[in-house]
């Protein structure tokens, strides 16, 4: 059962989530918060599997909100959920840790499969979204940093996160923030489509 924490300063908005996420039996909403300051409360006492976070909120927003949770509980995978899809928010939601954002008009399948692809460690990115994140990538000839394109070597020659922390002399946490970046800058979803971009592209380097 993947358990999840619902964050969002709208009563109907959260209770139109709940109902959706339990659609299937295998996801419970384990809390549900209305701004910023209660979801770092409700996050540390429920421990959720996935945080789904609303970006607009009074008090604390879902970037700032974002931040906190993961300080707090850093196991936990937050997913944006919000009406706005443009760059800045995209980027401010993703550098503050967030795994996956998906829009509010989203099909209720697809916000299902949002909550499932982060517990298993995907990064769920509505395609609109990730459009958003395009053009600053086109502007790089390459998009990685020396230390991202060094996790993603190691990634590619199949080492987990533990090893590559060990490997680096860093933490798994940021080893994960690592890879996010990593992913929103070449435009992939997950672990296999980084490793076949880094043998593309990086060619001798990454074998």
């Amino acid at each position: 059962m993947i358990r999840v924490l619902v964050v969002d300063d709208h009563a109907m908005v959260r209770a139109g989530l709940v109902a959706v996420l339990a659609a299937d039996g295998d996801i419970e909403v384990v809390a549900q918060a209305a701004d910023g300051i209660i979801a770092v409360t409700e996050a540390i006492a429920a421990a959720p599997d996935v945080v789904l976070m609303d970006l607009s909120m009074p008090v604390v927003d879902g970037v700032e909100a974002t931040r906190q949770v993961l300080a707090a509980v850093p196991a936990t995978r937050v997913v944006v959920l919000t009406s706005f899809a443009d760059h800045d928010r995209v980027r401010r939601a993703l550098e503050a840790g967030a795994v996956g954002y998906q829009l509010k008009d989203a099909e209720p399948e697809a916000l299902r499969g949002a909550v499932r692809a982060a517990a298993e460690g995907h990064v769920p990115l509505d395609p609109r979204v990730a459009g958003a994140l395009l053009p600053s990538v086109a502007d790089r000839a390459d998009p990685l940093s020396p230390r991202e394109r060094e996790v993603l070597l190691l990634v590619t020659n199949g080492m987990a996160n533990k090893q590559i922390a060990r490997a680096l002399g860093i933490t798994e946490r940021t080893v994960k923030a690592h890879l996010g970046s990593v992913y929103r800058h070449i435009g992939v979803a997950d672990r296999t489509s980084a490793a076949m971009w880094a043998r593309d592209r990086l060619g001798s380097d990454s074998q």
